[in-house]
Order: structure tokens, then sequence, then C-alpha cells
């Protein structure tokens, strides 16, 4: 039995099913999206509760599933607000926030668990492509000024130098597009900062993590696919946002950011 197997078979339940993870997924008119991704998250034999919030009004077809729950929100709230709301229902050791534009290959909890176990991390998060198949930018160092000053002027965009099929190891930070914790330890952080609106909470609960004595696991010989919109280059309203909550982050943590 390797290493997967028997990490999965010690969390088995009585019946034989691997039951332990809440993915929270928020839809803000997501609905095709989440339609999508649902089919195949019911099909991962991992996944206990899903917790589906539905951030403004829209039509949802959602599968007749008793491992859903739909929270319907009377007014939009931010991505750390929606993400702490759905795990005052978590019921499982494990929590997963998940964009509603990840897609999937196989299945990769096998993998990852294994690999948060041997760690001993609070968080992992797989290697992440685009649908070209190109690696984004969702495993990186801490925003500095110097880093941003760099990365305007095209010298570097502060992520790691990673491959595909790389062993796991430490990054700074991982992208808030899939994160996957350990339940005790999102409690122990607080879950995100909800002040944050859209943008740096992945940042902010790395830092804090790592401030808290916790790891923060990348592991790239897993790899999902991202539709990444990147609203932040074309809406006002969203690059407002992404400039308050770089504003927000450099005011709680510039100065203090931990060695990694």
């Amino acid at each position: 039995m390797d290493d997967d197997q028997g990490h999965l078979a010690r969390l088995r339940w009585p019946h034989g099913q691997v039951y332990v993870i809440a993915v929270s997924i928020v839809s803000h008119g997501h609905g095709a999206m989440v339609e999508r991704q649902l089919a195949s998250l019911l099909a991962f034999p991992e996944i206990a509760q899903v917790l589906l919030t539905r951030n403004v009004p829209e039509s949802l077809n959602i599968p007749d599933d008793v491992r859903i729950q739909l929270i319907a929100n009377s007014a939009p709230k931010g991505f750390g607000a929606n993400h702490n709301a759905a795990f005052s229902h978590c019921a499982q050791p494990f929590f997963w926030p998940l964009n509603p534009d990840i897609e999937f290959g196989s299945d990769p909890f096998p993998a990852l668990m294994s690999a948060l176990e041997r760690a001993g991390a609070a968080v992992v998060a797989p290697l992440v492509k685009s649908q070209s198949g190109q690696l984004e930018d969702s495993i990186r160092y801490f925003p500095t000024p110097g880093s941003l000053v760099r990365k305007a002027l095209g010298w570097a965009d502060g992520r790691y130098a990673v491959f595909e099929g790389q062993g796991e190891f430490y990054p700074e930070w991982v992208g808030g597009m899939f994160m996957l914790f350990r339940s005790q330890d999102f409690a122990r952080l607080g879950g995100f900062d909800a002040k944050f609106f859209l943008y740096y909470e992945d940042v902010d609960i790395c830092v804090r993590a790592w401030k808290a004595g916790l790891k923060v696991l990348a592991c790239p010989s897993i790899s999902v696919v991202h539709d990444a919109r990147r609203d932040s280059h074309s809406n006002f309203k969203h690059l407002r946002w992404h400039l308050a909550s770089m504003a927000r982050y450099f005011w709680k943590h510039l100065g203090t950011l931990p060695k990694v």
C-alpha cells in the first residue's frame, strides 16, 4: 500500500467512505461554473460537505445531494466574510475555500492530504495552470514595496520558480483560489480577515500562519486549472478593491513579515 492509499485508509469511515473535507464555494453570478464544478466535486470520495453560498440572487441548478448546504445572502459579502460564514457550518477536519472557476482532471486529495500530513502544515495548495497550460503565479513571495516596483518595471513578479511534478516545499504564500486547510488551524487563525473585501486575504492569512508558527505548503506534483478573469485589470471597482486591500496588507504587516 503506497503513502496515499495508507493515508486514506486511516481516514475511512466505518462504511468505507472517506468523507473528511468541507468545501466552501461562493457564487457571485457564477451559476454555470458552479454547476459544472459540483459535478466534479461530488464524485470525489473525500467530500463530506459542500457549503455553497449564493452571494447575489441567481438561479442555481443544484444536484439533489445531502452533502450540499445552500447559504443565501440577503446582501453581498466579501471573499473572507463568505468563507468565514461557511466555516461556521464546517463539521469536518479539513476546510477547503475554493473558487468556482477551478477545474479538475483527477482527484487531487489523496496526494494533497498525504503531503499535508507528512509536512504537518496548516494549509496546502497545488500548482495552478491556466486553460492554455501556462503556470500561474499562485505560489509567491510576500509582496513588499520593492517587489511591487520590480514587478511594475517588468523585472520579477514575485512568483517562485516551480515546475510541474516538483516535490512539495514551503512557500511564503499561496493563492486563495485553492487552499486546503486543517480546520483546527483555520479556526486558530480566526479565519480570513473579513476587512479585506476582495484580494490579499490569502496573503494575509499565510502571513499570520507563519507568524503563529504554522506552515504553508505547496504541492506542485498536483495541478488544477484556473479560468482566471483578472477583473482588477479591467474593472475600476475591482481595481479600487485591489488597491484598498494592498494598503491594508501593508498597514498590517509592513516591517513585520516573518522569515520563511
